[in-house]
């Protein structure tokens, strides 16, 4: 399982541009990552947040938006259930807290998302404006 953090300024949304982890390197993303085993998903994002952002979220104001189930990309992958949060309040001010996996934050306009974002983020994003609260991304249409 998967958390993600949408962090917004205004209409301005915060993404990192993924290096250094084999997955989607060199794409723009959400801050994210994997739970570890033992915490539950708004503290897995908080976690994540603070080793990717140097920010401490407010877990109180963690809201789920969205939750996406992707299908396997291949046979030595698996399915991911990816929660997408909307942090509504941090203290600190982002900044690329683990360069060795990212390389770039930028802000964007959340209705003209640059065309490197990854697949689906774009996707999530997306249902969220669609104010859907499931999405399936990788699936055989139905």
């Amino acid at each position: 399982m998967a958390v993600y953090g949408m962090l917004r300024d205004g209409r301005r949304l915060l993404l990192m541009r993924r290096a250094g982890t084999g997955y989607r390197d060199g794409l723009l993303s959400l801050p994210a990552g994997h739970l570890d085993g033992g915490e539950d998903a708004v503290s897995g994002l908080v976690r994540e947040l603070r080793e990717e952002l140097g920010i401490e979220a407010d877990p109180h104001a963690c809201d789920l938006a969205l939750l996406m189930h992707s299908a396997a990309e291949d046979a030595d992958d698996a399915e991911y259930l990816n929660l997408f949060f909307v942090v509504g309040r941090w203290t600190g001010e982002p900044r690329i807290a683990e360069p060795d996996k990212c390389s770039e934050l930028r802000w964007v306009d959340d209705r003209e998302l640059p065309a490197d974002v990854v697949d689906e983020v774009r996707e999530a994003l997306a249902a969220i404006g669609r104010g859907e609260r499931l999405a399936l991304h990788g699936w055989p249409v139905r």
